[in-house]
């Protein structure tokens, strides 16, 4: 979502950090292209003025003026005050209250309020949470089912529909059943309009009233730009938010949503949605997100997306047999299967320092989840024998593979040189012992080619 914005203040930071010294006038050039950048990227100019502001009065006083380096001074301050704006630290949901506690979902048409609300269900039971879900959206042809088959994909309670009911009386009924049943949480999808309007607000007005709930989160697309944040500022002023659900963030939006909302209604943005999957909500965490617009990466995120889909019986696995040196292409076939479950591959390599730069050549290398999936299928094309015995695949049995993988003969051999690199650098990590693999970190789960650039 900030890779343009991210761009732009990496040209704008290139011109300082070169340098050994810094005028007014360095600095004075190099926030106007901040300034541009921000308010081409859809931050509303209220924010960007103080935020602009912010910036100098801290990088033309003595912090820059003694650093040891000015260029690297400035950009820290500017990361500092992105996560000012954003929100010092990553702020999770109230639920310290007498169960069930009703969570309020609220937001425009179209916005992701349905999906999102599954998601947070899914989060809340890996938290060991019993949630019901119901939907308040009458006027929406199956709005209700939909929610129904989200709750059942998600392994959560979902409200009995029942047909002619209002809003305010299925969030009463939710919350009975809630009480009598036992659960934890109950999150209230209300109904959207495509804009605005007092109808809209009175009607969500009269659930708050009714059901009085802990949380209300405003769920709203990051693709949206400058309406957001008069989206965020009407329902904070007649309704009264807890926070925000950003949906949609992994899309082409230019992330001024995101860098307004908060500053506006002074509420924080907590959770972040990346695609489609029930599992695809994250925490947002102010100063990861600061170091992605940056170009820093977000390092802190890519360990959690590791430890929670790397699976540790396969990963002690592999670490068993690289000690003995021994990599064949059933265990290729178990990494690309790991990296995988991680999600994006490109996403993946965003997370890493310096990576922001690369941009353009990560793109270029069309990385693909296709791309993993044509290399498991070659290996899958394989027998037993052979992807425990690479080198017994000669010409034929190349010819076969790559008949039964739909793909040509010249990948086969692709592959095979990749797995023989990773073979090599495997019997080196395996020399190195336990220190060389952690010191190897995640390269060693990237199979080679598959960086920017290739290998």
């Amino acid at each position: 979502m900030f890779e343009s914005l991210s761009q732009r203040l990496s040209t704008a930071f290139s011109r300082l950090t070169g340098r050994g010294s810094l005028s007014e006038s360095d600095v004075t050039e190099a926030l106007r292209e901040v300034r541009v950048a921000l308010l081409e990227a859809d931050v509303a100019l209220p924010v960007v003025k103080d935020f602009v502001a912010r910036v100098k009065d801290r990088a033309v006083g003595q912090d820059v003026v003694r650093a040891i380096s000015p260029g690297q001074m400035v950009v820290k301050i500017v990361h500092d005050e992105l996560v000012t704006m954003l929100g010092t630290a990553g702020v999770e949901l109230d639920l310290n209250a007498v169960p069930p506690v009703p969570v309020l979902m609220v937001g425009l048409q179209g916005s992701g309020k349905t999906t999102s609300s599954a998601k947070l269900a899914v989060r809340l039971k890996k938290d060991k949470k019993k949630v019901l879900l119901a939907s308040l959206d009458v006027y929406r042809p199956a709005a209700q089912r939909q929610l129904e088959i989200l709750a059942e994909q998600a392994g959560v309670g979902s409200l009995p529909v029942v047909m002619g009911e209002m809003p305010v009386t299925i969030a009463k009924r939710a919350m009975e059943m809630g009480r009598k049943e036992g659960y934890d949480v109950v999150i209230l999808d209300t109904a959207g309009r495509l804009h605005i309007d007092e109808a809209l607000m009175a009607e969500v007005a009269a659930v708050r009233d009714a059901v009085k709930p802990t949380e209300t989160l405003l769920v709203a697309d990051a693709m949206t730009g400058q309406d957001a944040v008069v989206l965020a500022r009407e329902f904070n002023e007649k309704i009264g938010i807890t926070g925000i659900v950003l949906t949609r963030v992994d899309g082409d939006g230019r992330g001024g949503a995101a860098l307004s909302m908060r500053a506006v209604t002074g509420r924080p943005i907590k959770f972040l949605g990346l695609g489609e999957k029930l599992d695809a909500l994250e925490v947002f965490h102010p100063d990861r997100i600061a170091g992605r617009i940056l170009g820093m990466g977000d390092v802190v995120s890519l360990v959690e997306k590791a430890m929670e889909n790397v699976e540790v019986e396969a990963a002690e696995k592999l670490a068993r047999r690289m000690e003995k040196g021994k990599f064949d292409l059933e265990d290729m076939l178990s990494q690309f299967a790991q990296v995988e479950k991680m999600g994006d591959l490109k996403g993946i390599l965003k997370m890493l320092p310096g990576m922001g730069k690369m941009t353009a050549q990560i793109d270029a290398a069309k990385l693909d989840g296709k791309v993993i999936g044509r290399q498991k299928a070659i290996i899958l094309s394989m027998t037993p024998k052979e992807r425990r015995n690479p080198d017994i695949i000669k010409a034929s049995r190349k010819r076969r593979i790559a008949a039964g993988a739909g793909v040509q003969v010249q990948d086969v051999n692709k592959l095979l040189k990749q797995h023989q690199q990773m073979a090599d650098m495997m019997k080196k990590v395996g020399k190195m012992g336990n220190k060389g693999l952690m010191r190897s970190g995640l390269g060693g789960m990237m199979p080679p080619g598959f960086g920017p650039f290739g290998r």
